[in-house]
């Protein structure tokens, strides 16, 4: 189950990730929020880097217009490696290093495109389980 989220300048390319998903046959489970309506982007952070945080969900994806905000309030929980991405060099390479558990991504700077190749790649790639990447993992946890 992917946990998928946004604030207001990321609804738009929210909805065509869902599209995307579904096309692909992953489950997802949308925090909202639900329109193009000014909201606060900490409240949708918090709430896909707790079901992801908690089990409830394999990972997540977050939208914000340029995805620093929400990124950076998913980060503030425990256990989770958010990571802004903006082509898919750096979402393979953050599943392969760092395994990164969400997504993050800026509706405002990625077109749609780009946007669900980066979703692709983050999603396929598997962590590389390398000791010296399981080593620094562990030293960002502590």
């Amino acid at each position: 189950m992917i946990a998928i989220g946004c604030d207001h300048g990321g609804f738009e390319l929210k909805e065509e990730i869902k599209k995307h998903l579904e096309e692909r046959g992953l489950e997802y489970k949308d925090y909202g929020c639900n329109s193009t309506d000014s909201v606060d982007y900490p409240e949708y952070g918090k709430k896909v880097a707790h079901a992801v945080a908690d089990g409830e969900c394999e990972r997540g994806i977050l939208i914000c217009g340029t995805g620093i905000g929400i990124s950076i309030t998913a980060n503030k929980v425990k256990g989770i490696r958010a990571a802004l991405c903006t082509d898919c060099f750096m979402a393979e390479a953050t599943r392969l290093h760092n395994d990164a558990n969400i997504l993050a991504l800026g509706g405002r700077v990625v077109g749609m495109g780009l946007a669900l190749k980066i979703v692709d790649t983050f999603l396929d790639t598997e962590f590389s389980d390398e000791e010296r990447h399981k080593r620094r993992i562990a030293m960002i946890e502590d």
